[in-house]
């Protein structure tokens, strides 16, 4: 078996990962909106916030992709650890191809000094299995929902937006496209560094670290990848400081595609309902702005009862369930 590093300039190569995930996906989770080429390529080239993955190809003897190796190294925290995902074609499973890959991946993290490893995938038994053998711990379980827009109820929409505006009387709204304004981008920095508060189960992390220059990067990661993005802000009228947000994403090249990157709200002015304000009013302004959008998918932990139960109310369906692993080397 052959494994290269997949440039972004590979057209040829981004096809060809694109058509092995479809493979993987109608076994695995068929429900999954893939990448496309191009959302391969600017993966490769800017990655969340401007600290892409790399990824690898394993090729049989004839040159036919089998299997490919994802691998990040952690740019702002948790420094010592790797994290990496496996796909292996499925008529080419059970032939040892993705231990193999697996090892790649230990060596590169041993050489790179990491002494943390770990990896996510979707729940499955064979997945158990394999991360078992491999010496992984189940650490925590994380669940993909969508949330589909043309069957939603906008009444219900409406009806949260007002009794949680009735509860937050002492805040308003800040709709916002794109980069945020320079003078927000201080306080902007405590309400993301909020996420740290949602529930992380057992796994080895250290909290997220935000900088202003994290929030620029995100936000050129995102336009660069033809992202368009959707802030609302809730911002205290007494005090102007910012205390909460919603975000979200629309691919523009499939513009009916959206996803949620965070909702959070700063641990002071938690009792307000602000986090359902701000999911209600994002989606009130979808439907002005961006119609054509149809669905959203978000992930949360399992065991995070207070966001889950808030997208319940709003028409989000479970896609599928994540276990992410993790072991020493």
């Amino acid at each position: 078996m052959d494994i290269t590093r997949l440039s972004p300039d590979d057209e040829a190569g981004c096809i060809e990962v694109v058509a092995l995930l479809t493979a993987v996906a109608k076994v695995d989770s068929p429900e999954q909106i893939l990448p496309t080429p191009k959302g391969v390529a600017n993966g490769l080239r800017y990655g969340w916030d401007l600290n892409p993955s790399h990824e690898y190809l394993a090729r049989d003897a004839d040159g036919t992709l089998i299997g490919m190796l994802n691998v990040h190294w952690p740019k702002w925290e948790n420094l010592n650890q790797g994290w990496f995902g496996v796909e292996v074609h499925p008529d080419h499973r059970r032939r040892g191809i993705g231990s193999e890959l697996v090892q790649y991946f230990e060596k590169l993290a041993a050489d790179a000094g990491k002494d943390t490893v770990g990896s996510g995938a979707h729940e499955s038994v064979a997945c158990e299995a394999f991360a078992a053998k491999h010496g992984y711990e189940r650490k925590a379980i994380e669940v993909q929902r969508r949330q589909d827009l043309t069957g939603l109820d906008w009444d219900v929409v409406q009806a949260l937006y007002d009794k949680a505006a009735e509860a937050s009387t002492g805040y308003e709204l800040l709709r916002l496209n794109g980069a945020l304004p320079e003078e927000m981008l201080e306080d902007m920095v405590a309400v993301t560094e909020s996420i740290n508060d949602a529930p992380t189960d057992d796994l080895d992390i250290e909290d997220d670290v935000y900088s202003t220059q994290r929030l620029r990067d995100y936000e050129e990661a995102q336009r660069s990848s033809d992202m368009t993005t959707y802030r609302v802000v809730a911002r205290e009228k007494a005090t102007g400081k910012l205390a909460g947000h919603t975000l979200i994403a629309v691919d523009g090249e499939r513009p009916w595609i959206a996803w949620q990157h965070d909702t959070a709200v700063s641990r002071d002015h938690r009792g307000h309902r602000l986090g359902a304000l701000v999911k209600a009013d994002l989606l009130l302004w979808l439907r002005e702005s961006a119609p054509e959008v149809k669905s959203i998918d978000t992930w949360n932990a399992e065991s995070n009862n207070h966001m889950i139960g808030i997208n319940e109310q709003l028409n989000y369906r479970i896609i599928a369930r994540d276990f992410d692993y993790q072991k020493k080397l």
